[in-house]
């Protein structure tokens, strides 16, 4: 019988190999980028200023977590990355449907295709590039805001780079003008993926275009809408370091409204050169995105079972 099994494992094994072939690649590019790092947690938990080689060191349990968590800047990183994180979610997703909603109303090919590589463009874009752009609007001096605009609205000039109450509504600007078109493209592939059907069906019962998009579109992408929802919340602790680090130009007077935990660590990191702490910070990040992961697919699950992850 065992014998019988085996013979039968070998020839599936025979007849899938090529898919096995295939497989190989991607997973050597998971086991090499994402699993065999996971061995650096190990530093989060040592004194790595007294190691020679990455299993050195003394072990100092939680101390890197506790020196991450005591300082006084620590509600700040925390309720700005938090913050950041929500209205961008908030603002990406709405934005998002909206805007392949409005894409998928224009029917000529070539407007349509020109579209998506305009609103698509920004996200391709360094955000090096980005934080020269913003500078040529913002810069004290020679700015187009400066210069142009509040001349001709009467007010005065601006120093943008030293007026924290600005950047909350300028990073948000920047992030969604540059994430929107990547969002938007992946809600117009769930909205093309719909039956011409219900739209005809619906157009025949005289429903309005507003009400074609409430009862058809918006309940028929649900599910996109819910799983990369529940993706972005997972790495909700986690910031884009190019927006919050190069756009403001690193400027110390805008750190108590542009600091985040991905910077607060990485300028830790530099000043004190604790790859430690910058470890614990990492790891405290991870588990956190993994927790409210869970949290949000049983959130989900409980009110539709077929629109969560897992």
């Amino acid at each position: 019988m065992k014998q019988h099994n085996f013979r039968t494992s070998l020839r599936r094994l025979k007849r899938y190999q090529m898919l096995f072939l295939l497989m190989v690649p991607g997973m050597a590019y998971l086991i090499i980028n994402n699993y065999i790092p996971m061995i650096g947690i190990l530093i989060a938990f040592k004194d790595y200023g007294s190691a020679t080689w990455l299993f050195g060191g003394d072990w100092v349990g939680f101390k890197n977590f506790e020196f991450l968590f005591k300082t006084s800047d620590a509600w700040v990183i925390t309720r700005n990355t938090l913050l950041y994180n929500g209205a961008f979610i908030v603002l990406n997703t709405v934005l998002g449907i909206a805007f392949a909603i409005f894409l998928n109303e224009v029917r000529h090919r070539f407007f349509s295709r020109f579209y998506q590589g305009v609103i698509l463009m920004p996200f391709l874009i360094s955000m090096v590039i980005v934080a020269y752009i913003v500078m040529a609007f913002l810069n004290v001096e020679n700015g187009y805001l400066n210069k142009h605009i509040l001349p001709m609205l009467g007010m005065e000039t601006i120093n943008w780079y030293g007026e924290p109450k600005y950047w909350p509504y300028i990073l948000m600007i920047v992030n969604t003008w540059k994430s929107i078109g990547y969002g938007s493209v992946l809600f117009l592939a769930a909205i093309i993926g719909i039956d011409s059907e219900y739209y005809e069906a619906a157009v025949l019962d005289g429903a309005t275009k507003w009400q074609q998009i409430r009862k058809i579109t918006i309940p028929l992408i649900m599910p996109t809408i819910t799983i990369l929802t529940i993706l972005s919340v997972g790495r909700i602790f986690y910031s884009d370091f190019g927006l919050f680090y190069q756009v403001p130009l690193n400027s110390g007077p805008l750190q108590p409204t542009t600091d985040v935990i991905d910077t607060y660590v990485y300028r830790s990191l530099i000043t004190l050169g604790d790859v430690g702490m910058s470890s614990a910070a990492g790891l405290y990040q991870s588990v956190v995105g993994l927790v409210l992961v869970l949290f949000t697919n049983y959130i989900v699950r409980k009110k539709d079972k077929d629109q969560a992850i897992f």
